[in-house]
């Protein structure tokens, strides 16, 4: 089977002013289906116990797993021009970490 190049296709992205101040986000909730995977970007911050989901994002498997591949790469192109990201564990004592945490085997008891 012979592959023609096809010539690469040139998009031109418009960002608008309320996009480009960004939001920030220190947790995002992550669930998915057989047909998409579900973001939700929330902010925890100490002393305030409720928050809101400030954007969610949708994206096929697909998607997800490019997204997942271009973030490792940004991530060791990151490190290797400013060093090793550290990421707090929830081991350690007298942190209690808040953000993003990756999820562990057996859940704790939850109040």
């Amino acid at each position: 089977m012979q592959q023609t190049n096809m010539p690469q296709q040139q998009i031109n992205i418009q960002l608008g002013e309320k996009e480009a101040e960004g939001i920030y986000s220190n947790l995002a909730l992550i669930t998915h289906s057989a047909a998409e995977f579900v973001i939700d970007f929330t902010r925890v911050l100490p002393g305030v116990p409720k928050t809101k989901v400030y954007a969610r994002i949708i994206m096929t498997p697909q998607h997800a797993k490019s997204l997942l591949k271009a973030l490792e790469d940004n991530i060791k192109k990151f490190e290797s021009q400013f060093g090793e990201i550290k990421v707090l564990s929830q081991d350690q004592k007298g942190v209690h970490p808040i953000g993003f945490q990756p999820e562990t085997g057996a859940k704790e008891n939850e109040e």
